[in-house]
Formats: C-alpha cells, sequence, structure tokens
C-alpha cells in the first residue's frame, strides 16, 4: 500500500488535486505493475518560503517534495522512471520547475503497510494486493 506524498508551495485548486491524485494511481499502477485500489496519496499545500531546497533561488516558481513509500521489490530503473513520472506530472499540472522538485523513495516490507481487513503481502509483478 504506498503512501504517495506530495509537498507543494502554492494554494492548490481541489479539482486540480484530485485529478492529479488520479494520474499520479494510474502512473504508479503503469509503472509498477500493480492494482489502484490501494494507493493513498497525500497532497499538502505550503506557503511559498515553507519549503525549500538549496539550489532552489526562486521558490515563487515552485517547489515541491515528494516522498514515496512502497513495497520493496523494484528495480533502480522502475524506481526512477516513477521519480521522473512524477516530476512530469507536477511539471504538467503545476508548472513548478522540474529543478525545484526533490523525491525521496523509501522501501518496505510488505508487512509494514496494514489495511483494515489485513497487511499487504510482499510485492510480486502483476499482482493486485487486495484480490483474494
Amino acid at each position: 500500500m504506498p503512501h504517495l506524498q506530495f509537498e507543494i508551495n502554492r494554494p492548490l485548486e481541489d479539482h486540480a488535486k484530485m485529478a492529479f491524485a488520479e494520474k499520479v494511481r494510474q502512473l504508479f499502477s503503469t509503472i509498477m505493475d500493480t492494482g489502484t485500489d490501494h494507493i493513498s496519496i497525500s497532497i499538502r499545500e505550503f506557503g511559498t518560503y515553507n519549503l525549500s531546497i538549496g539550489r532552489v533561488t526562486g521558490p515563487e516558481k515552485g517547489v515541491a517534495l515528494v516522498n514515496a513509500d512502497i513495497r520493496e521489490g523494484r528495480t533502480i530503473e522502475k524506481r526512477r522512471e516513477l521519480t521522473l513520472g512524477f516530476m512530469q506530472l507536477l511539471h504538467e499540472t503545476w508548472d513548478i520547475p522540474k529543478e525545484h522538485m526533490y523525491v525521496t523513495i523509501t522501501e518496505h516490507k510488505g508487512e509494514d503497510f496494514h489495511l483494515f481487513e489485513r497487511y499487504l503481502a510482499s510485492w510480486q509483478e502483476g499482482e493486485d494486493p487486495l484480490a483474494d
């Protein structure tokens, strides 16, 4: 059950957040070869100067920090593809320069992800973790 967290230094419209979350779900599902029902997304809005990356000198243009907690097992190539996909979506949706983004991916065992009815198993190619 990935938890994908997006922190952005500007106010965002609800309709744009909803559309962005759906695109993120589809991107994650496609790249990481899994279903969508278990994907959780947080979108947090901050003031212009509440987020900082050392190399960004113009935060007014936008800053985005992304934390992705995912199940272990994907290759570095898949994780990199996902990272670049997140950056592309952020750029397309809110015109944030890609150089103003930072993504951290943390991997966990499947059993670290819990829903009410169960915890998830380790990731397997082509799986749907909520299917019985």
